[in-house]
């Protein structure tokens, strides 16, 4: 009888694995890694140890850049260009569906619904049941506006010229009284000018608004003022169109310009953008000039009367995106048509998705600027839940950010169902319940920066619990409870909180202490700080926002401690500071400071290549020649912070500005940080953590902090627990927005909202100490931190 064999598999099933061989990318030193195809791998080591330039700035970019060329070179014209990796080879690369932290645009118009599509379904359903029926899916949208026109139409025909009559309208659902957004602006006028000053003598007091410039021609040149005149003895006329006037086509010394008032000048260039996109400057002028009112109109729908006017099962689109989700869903499921079966079993099934994944509590009216980064990550997961494609990478930065201990088990269970539907699945994360669910772990480090980039371990999770790197020995770390807590003699009083989901709340935040508020993600703690707390004199807010910076800005520039560092070498060689910015004088005039020359090539990946007159420098080579305690700029930049901190506390380079900054930088532990080290290039974890070191220097008696342990590895947590010490015994007042239990473990005073989310939320369910917390267990927190606490 013939022996069986078993059959050799065949050659397309052989490709089961993702191949990386030398990766250089960032602080990568040329690493070589291979990793199981349709598995739950993660990724873990400190905070720019390199994990991020593997994941997203290798594999996913090669994968999506390879995508792009796949299109005409038309197509590709109008797409982001991708340079290729510094890798010397990848194979095995699946498409990559990439899941970042980076919050939704914020974009005055963006709202939850938008961002789905789940408005676009709305729209879609109400045009088609909806009664009265007033128009189209655009007759429902607070982005399109009612508008109609006639004139004549200009043809040939036959070889004549044939003139028509034509008319057309469009009916849209924008509110005409605010426009769509949803409120209006009252823009108090004595914020705007001096009235005692004439043109000439510059009377406006709107930031970047000077009479120096070509905006002061403009006014001068315009023919519609007196430039001697004081504004306070100005016509009406004059008064109009130097407030109102709608762009004007003048000529000042023989050139064609626009003048246009300073009211649609300044809605233009700054209230048509999110308040907290704008520069501080000119977010604290608006702040101060500009007074925002729901829209007395639509009362806050964005939405014109007819739109509000249509319904369905009696409730107006309006109605309906103002519910929470969760509600929402249980309404569309009163919903019975067969003509629209699939559409509504396509957005039931949108809304359901937000419920699965903890996201039932948002309302699809909410702003999408104002979703935190862990919402936003997770609204970006929505539409790939249902998808019916396989063998796909999704790659996940940092899932747990802003989820509780109870809502991470949810987000576990979904990174297991994308994996067991035959994806590979890649996540980057430092929390060890999400670790935990790995099926392949890689480690990075041994440190951080240059002494990152290295893979230490590569295996389960057990064998990385047993392999000794700074990973595994940190893996089974708990805080313990502290023994005594620090009491607190007065207290900042909230009463009657009512904003989004709070319900009445009154409280008392210990003052001289470390409070910790935590809850599931929409229990109301952002609603109780942001809402009633920052914005008080004294409090210095430190949110998740993202910091901006182009690949010209760097540490040295973002603190601020360029300024301090620019003025001690300009003043020890007896020059201008501006010499000493690669961004003004000093420059390279070969690569604008830049330190490398970039060649466009259209549709292709630009070209970067070091400039060879600075050698990648950025400064003029006579800059280069001064020194400062006997280093140059370009030295000095290159420095690492902790070096930085030694070079600048004593002899001929102190300079006490500057090594206030570096010191705190050291103390958020960014010590291996280059100065010069652009902004692009780091990490999440580094990026909040530089925030948080320059919010430090700012005056005031409360500190909040909205999630700091953001991107931070376990080992950093105590580095962190130790700068949260040095601030309440320094005489500060700090509160902490926060879900991971060591926090909550080493807090004075512990105050936890709930017990659910949205309508659900909303109340104090606990104040008191960590202790007493775990002791009785009464909420949702308190059985995770006891169970964390080993209680």
């Amino acid at each position: 009888m013939p022996s069986k064999t078993c059959p050799e598999p065949a050659v397309a099933d052989r490709h089961d694995r993702i191949r990386v061989y030398g990766a250089r990318e960032n602080n990568l030193k040329d690493i070589s890694i291979e990793l199981p195809k349709r598995r739950l791998t993660v990724f873990t080591g400190v905070s720019g140890s390199g994990k991020s330039s593997l994941v997203f700035s290798t594999i996913a970019a090669e994968s999506q850049r390879m995508i792009n060329e796949t299109y005409s070179a038309f197509l590709q014209g109008f797409m982001p260009t991708l340079g290729r990796p510094d890798v010397d080879v990848l194979e095995g690369l699946t498409t990559a569906i990439v899941i970042d932290q980076e919050r939704m645009g914020a974009n005055v118009r963006s709202t939850v619904g938008t961002v789905t599509d789940a408005n676009a379904m709305l729209r879609i359903l109400f045009s088609r049941l909806g009664r009265p029926h007033i128009g189209s899916p655009q007759a429902y949208s607070f982005n399109v506006a009612s508008i109609s026109g006639a004139g004549a139409v200009t043809t040939q025909r036959g070889g004549q010229t044939v003139k028509e009559r034509r008319s057309f309208s469009i009916t849209g659902g924008m509110c005409p009284r605010c426009e769509g957004r949803g409120n209006v602006t009252d823009i108090d006028l004595t914020a705007l000018y001096d009235d005692g000053k004439s043109l000439r003598e510059g009377p406006f007091t709107i930031p970047g608004y000077s009479m120096d410039g070509w905006f002061g021609r403009i006014f001068i040149g315009s023919g519609f003022f007196d430039p001697d005149k004081p504004i306070r003895k100005y016509t009406k006329r004059e008064m109009a169109d130097l407030l109102y006037k709608e762009p004007t086509k003048i000529k000042v010394e023989g050139i064609n310009l626009t003048y246009e008032g300073l009211i649609p000048k300044i809605e233009k260039s700054m209230l048509s953008k999110d308040v907290d996109t704008l520069q501080p400057h000119i977010r604290a002028f608006v702040e101060r000039a500009v007074t925002f009112t729901t829209c007395p109109e639509c009362d806050g729908t964005r939405l014109s009367a007819a739109a509000r006017s249509s319904k369905i099962n009696g409730l107006s689109i309006a109605d309906a995106c103002a519910l929470q989700i969760s509600d929402l869903a249980q309404w569309l499921a009163t919903v019975d048509d067969p003509s629209v079966a699939p559409l509504l079993a396509a957005l039931q099934h949108s809304l359901d998705s937000f419920v699965g994944i903890g996201l039932g509590y948002l309302a699809l009216e909410r702003p999408s600027g104002t979703l935190s980064g862990g919402e936003a990550q997770r609204i970006k997961m929505i539409r790939h839940l249902g998808s019916s494609l396989t063998d796909v990478t999704y790659v996940f930065d940092e899932p747990s950010i802003g989820l509780h201990p109870h809502d991470i088990q949810r987000m576990n269970t979904l990174l297991l169902q994308l994996r067991d539907k035959g994806n590979t699945v890649l996540v980057v994360e430092h929390k060890p319940e999400m670790i935990a669910i790995a099926d392949h772990v890689v480690d990075l480090g041994p440190g951080a920066g240059q002494a990152g980039g290295e893979v230490v371990f590569q295996g389960t999770v057990e064998g990385l619990r047993a392999s000794g790197t700074l990973t595994g020995r940190h893996l089974d770390d708990r805080a313990a409870l502290k023994p005594s807590v620090r009491t607190s003699r007065n207290a900042l009083s909230i009463r009657g909180a009512s904003t989004h989901n709070l319900k009445d709340v009154d409280v008392d935040i210990p003052l001289g202490v470390l409070v910790v508020l935590t809850g599931v993600a929409g229990s109301g703690k952002s609603s109780l700080i942001q809402g009633h707390v920052t914005g008080r004199d004294g409090v210095v807010g430190v949110d998740q926002g993202a910091i901006k910076g182009s690949r010209r800005s760097n540490p040295a520039t973002y603190t601020g401690l360029l300024e301090p560092i620019r003025k001690a070498f300009a003043k020890a060689n007896g020059v201008k500071p501006a010499l000493f910015s690669a961004n003004s004088e000093g420059a390279c005039p070969n690569c604008n400071g830049a330190g490398v020359v970039y060649t466009d090539l259209a549709m292709m990946a630009g070209v970067a290549t070091v400039c060879e007159v600075c050698d990648g420098k950025r400064f003029m080579a006579e800059v280069l020649e001064y020194k400062l305690g006997g280093k140059d700029i370009s030295e000095v930049l290159a420095m690492p912070v902790d070096e930085a901190e030694r070079f600048f506390a004593a002899g001929d380079a102190a300079v006490p500005a500057a090594h206030a900054i570096l010191t705190r930088l050291a103390d958020v532990g960014l010590g291996y940080l280059s100065l010069g080290q652009p902004l692009t290039t780091l990490s999440g974890g580094e990026r909040q953590r530089i925030k948080l070191a320059t919010h430090l220097g700012e005056k005031g008696g409360v500190y909040v902090l909205d999630e700091p342990t953001t991107g931070l590895h376990l080992a950093d947590v105590q580095n962190l627990l130790g700068l949260l010490d040095r601030l309440v015994d320094s005489g500060k007042s700090v509160i902490v927005i926060e879900h991971h239990q060591a926090v909550m473990a080493h807090a004075d005073w512990i105050i936890d909202l709930g017990p659910g989310a949205g309508h659900d939320g909303g109340r104090i369910v606990f104040e008191g100490t960590p202790s007493d917390l775990v002791s009785t267990r009464s909420t949702v927190t308190g059985e995770h931190l006891a169970a964390y606490v080993g209680r």
